[in-house]
């Protein structure tokens, strides 16, 4: 019996030490960024990193709403729509996330992606902005010259899928499936866009990004026009020596 209880406490202890010591990582990365600086970093260091909270975040949408639980305990790819469209280097980038997430093959679970949509936008024009997200990659890449220039031309803010294209590019897959994105969009709070415009000194441009730690701190930046494998090596560091998320 006193053998039993034993174990039992020595189980309860290694579950609680699971569940804890990541976080305490995570932090000591935070509260110690040169623990990152040794590492050859493509993206920008954001140091001392910026924390939020989760009230800073609010679901963009029903679905964004219903998920929103998602954004604890991930690593987060953070883009940002700053401006009332997303234009081609907006739309890119938003693809180029997918495209990352997708790279990290048994890691993805540890991560979500998440866009920030800064300005008040109709849900009927995001939308497309969800529907592009979900539904491009099928053009991208292509050996079909008709598929690229598809491609380019829809990345473009004024180009919209209609439902005719929509069946075209699903074909006979399961609608609801296919339409399915892993993209959780949000509206910021005040503080948060205040944050995000001093980590950017200024106006935040098209088509960058941030990446998230799981305790919310903003950790690293990306210029519009980034290269998805240099931040797929950046982020795959941080997951090594984290194992959090």
């Amino acid at each position: 019996m006193i053998n039993q209880q034993k174990k039992n406490q020595l189980l309860i202890l290694a579950i609680f030490g699971m569940s804890i010591i990541p976080f305490l990582i995570a932090w000591g990365l935070r509260e110690n960024s040169a623990l990152l600086k040794n590492h050859v970093n493509n993206g920008e260091l954001i140091t001392p990193a910026v924390s939020t909270e989760r009230s800073d975040f609010v679901g963009f949408d029903e679905f964004s709403t219903n998920n929103i639980a998602e954004l604890t305990g991930h690593w987060l790819m953070v883009n940002v729509v700053p401006a009332k469209g997303c234009n081609q280097i907006c739309m890119d980038a938003m693809l180029k996330t997918r495209q990352l997430r997708l790279m990290l093959n048994k890691d993805l679970s540890r991560t979500r992606r998440v866009v920030i949509v800064l300005n008040d936008v109709s849900l009927e024009t995001a939308k497309q902005w969800w529907l592009k997200d979900a539904l491009l990659w099928r053009l991208r890449p292509t050996e079909k010259n008709d598929d690229t220039a598809l491609f380019l031309s829809l990345q473009r803010e004024e180009n919209l899928i209609d439902e005719a294209l929509v069946s075209k590019l699903i074909g006979n897959e399961n609608r609801e499936f296919a339409l399915g994105s892993d993209l959780i969009r949000v509206k910021p709070s005040p503080m948060l866009v205040d944050k995000l415009q001093r980590i950017r000194k200024g106006s935040i441009p098209d088509g960058m990004i941030f990446l998230m730690d799981p305790l919310g701190n903003l950790m690293m930046q990306y210029e519009p026009g980034f290269d998805p494998y240099k931040v797929k090596s950046d982020l795959m560091h941080l997951l090594r020596i984290s194992q959090i998320g």
